[in-house]
């Protein structure tokens, strides 16, 4: 299995887990209650890191669909060498690395964290272009 898929795989795998994540952060927080119910009252915001990393989740489904994409179409146009490659696990390190960065709510180093991952991106995007 090419590399590229590989890296696939594992980010949908951090996806679910993104998910998860989330929604045990989000239980903790408004309760089993609000997770068993119909969710039809209005409540404020979440909080802290139960916040956070649902913005991380929502920020992974920003570049995940242009990764797959991304991935799939070099895979099947034959168009994968080593720079592809080497794009689609910076894609995935980073984005694994974002999660509990972002959740901790470091500055400026998720922000670096999150350039890697749309370098790489683009690395696999340009095999394509």
């Amino acid at each position: 299995m090419p590399i590229e898929l590989e890296m696939l795989a594992w980010s949908v795998a951090l996806g679910l887990v993104h998910v998860l994540l989330g929604a045990a952060l989000t239980t903790h927080q408004r309760g089993l209650k609000w997770n068993v119910g119909a969710r039809d009252a209005v409540l404020p915001p979440l909080t802290g890191v139960a916040a956070r990393t649902d913005r991380a989740l929502r920020n992974f489904l920003e570049t995940f669909p242009f990764f797959a994409a991304a991935v799939l179409a070099v895979v099947v146009l034959d168009r994968g060498d080593a720079t592809t490659a080497l794009g689609a696990q910076c894609y995935f390190w980073a984005r694994l690395l974002y999660v509990p960065v972002y959740a901790a709510g470091i500055p400026y180093v998720r922000t670096v964290i999150w350039a890697v991952s749309l370098w790489g991106l683009l690395q696999v995007l340009w095999a394509l272009l």
